[in-house]
């Protein structure tokens, strides 16, 4: 054997060892349309920090918050491609696509926020996030953020569905969200998050329908003042890698992914919670009327909305009915 060869055969581990090592090696990109200090953000930055600090640096993140990367729709293109690695994303931007999903997205199919929790906590939240794993999405389900519940938030205080008659309500970019709306009377509008501000200023829409931290942190609060409780929808958000980075971890890495997630996943909670409460306490310092409303005829409204997309889910539906 030539000096040549020997000198290869001997650096050949070396070599692979670093190549190995370069490989593994990248900067995940977590985007976000919320602003920093949002709680989704901080459980995602500090997964980010959590993710760095257990491989030594060889995995490392960067947060882009406030949507400077994009809408929701934007984002979730760039994860689907990959130029994005992380992101959470309202569910009703999957449903169209993951129709496994919306059995989450349905009026009224959570009881108060604890029966969401222990549903999204248990097999079912995992099979719908398997569900989105498993389609075409290009995405990995891999744990739930909490959005809270959702109500109406319009310029004409609402203390009746009768009241509800004709406004023009934003929604996300859903049908069963837009056949929602129309359901209780109003006139279902999707649109971007981004674009709300200016349309609640301008007059094209009426109102919109979010929780309450949305509604302060996104200064909507400034031409909406009435907060009318109908609590509607309960909607879990789910926290996304995008495949193809996925494909790109070691199976160890995979599931330190996997573990942290669930961590940002209970973390989020308890600052959701937290949050929650103070955006309640500053948007009424602010003017902002909440209404208690009896919730009846907006769930016998949406009745038919509940028939048409949840005939495919009746087995589904009523396992999430019998978690007390």
């Amino acid at each position: 054997m030539n000096l040549k060869r020997k000198l290869l055969l001997a650096t050949l581990p070396l070599a692979l060892g670093l190549s190995s090592f370069v490989q593994a090696e990248m900067t995940l990109k977590i985007a976000e349309i919320h602003p920093a200090g949002y709680p989704t953000v901080v459980a995602m930055e500090n997964l980010g920090k959590k993710l760095e600090a257990a491989t030594n640096g060889d995995i490392k993140s960067r947060m882009f918050a406030g949507g400077v990367l994009g809408s929701e729709k934007e984002v979730i293109e760039q994860t689907q491609i990959g130029a994005v690695q992380l992101t959470r994303v309202s569910l009703g931007s999957v449903g169209s696509v993951v129709p496994a999903t919306n059995v989450f997205n349905m009026p009224f199919v959570f009881r108060d926020v604890d029966h969401m929790r222990k549903i999204i906590d248990g097999e079912i939240g995992q099979e719908i996030l398997d569900a989105i794993t498993n389609s075409d999405f290009n995405m990995v389900g891999l744990a739930w953020m909490d959005g809270g519940s959702r109500s109406l938030y319009t310029k004409k205080p609402i203390r009746s569905i009768e009241d509800l008659k004709g406004m023009k309500i934003r929604v996300m970019g859903n049908p069963l969200f837009i056949d929602t709306l129309n359901a209780m009377g109003a006139n279902g509008i999707a649109m971007d998050t981004g674009e709300i501000f200016s349309a609640l200023q301008s007059g094209v829409i009426d109102g919109a329908e979010n929780n309450p931290p949305t509604l302060l942190e996104h200064n909507h609060f400034r031409s909406a003042k009435y907060y009318t409780q109908t609590h509607h929808l309960i909607l879990p958000e789910p926290l996304l890698m995008s495949k193809t980075t996925w494909n790109k971890l070691t199976p160890e890495q995979q599931e330190l992914v996997k573990k942290l997630a669930k961590e940002a996943q209970l973390e989020e909670r308890q600052l959701w919670d937290e949050k929650s409460a103070s955006s309640v306490e500053k948007l009424k310092a602010e003017g902002v009327e909440f209404i208690k409303i009896d919730t009846k005829p907006f769930y016998d409204a949406t009745a038919p909305v509940r028939e048409k997309y949840g005939a495919q889910f009746v087995e589904l539906i009523q396992r999430i009915e019998a978690v007390q």
